[in-house]
């Protein structure tokens, strides 16, 4: 499991640890690979493991009378479920889906909590961390309450772009493939809202779509449009 070290810097709750403590928590991870539309856990459940991408796309959602409200999108390098490592017995907030076949390591919270008792400062992080991701929430939270639909899809896109962009010579590409239905539950909205403004930013040229994928041709102009 040494090689799952190097993936463990680039991930903010490992990266204050010595490589050493890196080489000592690595063989506590065990890898589980996965098809597309696997359930990974559901909403209610209890959860005793985080669970850190290797590679492939996991969606994470809620359903509001059968309507699925998307949270978060997480890809190669994020992790997620770290809630459950906080306390026995605590249940999911939400539920964890593949988007793609996926591999990945999985933490149990029994493995962790025998290393972190040796780690104050992974502890700290753990914390800090979660402070970031609730912050993150009361945001969504805050744009679902006061914001048009048309801003809360801009928003979104240009979140994404932050989170999933990778430089082009056409733009930033959010390389992150997305039907305007799963767009639309990442915004809380309807599908035919989600068509509507993509299409006005496509007429603006201000975006390119491409086998459902975005690039963000004009950045200042897109961020000009919530201003």
């Amino acid at each position: 499991m040494k090689s799952i070290v190097p993936l463990l810097q680039n991930i903010p709750l490992f990266q204050e640890l010595k490589e050493e403590d890196l080489v000592g928590i690595a063989p506590l991870f065990t890898d589980k690979k996965v098809k597309k539309g696997t359930i990974l856990f559901k909403e209610g459940e209890v959860g005793e493991e985080m669970y850190l991408i290797h590679s492939g796309v996991v969606k994470i959602y809620r359903l509001d009378e059968s309507k699925e409200v998307t949270l978060a999108l997480f890809r190669d390098g994020d992790f997620f479920g770290e809630m459950s490592l906080l306390s026995n017995g605590m249940t999911r907030s939400a539920t964890a889906e593949t988007m793609a076949a996926s591999t990945m390591y999985v933490l149990s919270r029994t493995a962790f909590t025998s290393f972190m008792e040796k780690s104050p400062r992974l502890c700290l992080k753990l914390l800090e961390t979660t402070m970031q991701r609730l912050r993150h929430a009361n945001d969504q939270i805050y744009d679902l309450t006061f914001l048009g639909v048309r801003s809360r899809i801009i928003k979104t896109i240009l979140r994404l772009s932050e989170q999933h962009g990778i430089a082009t010579p056409d733009g930033l590409l959010i390389d992150v493939k997305l039907t305007h239905q799963q767009l639309a539950n990442l915004v809380g909205t309807v599908r035919e809202s989600v068509t509507k403004v993509l299409q006005e930013l496509l007429d603006d040229e201000l975006i390119l779509i491409d086998k459902k994928l975005i690039t963000l041709i004009n950045i200042e102009g897109i961020q000009a449009e919530i201003r």
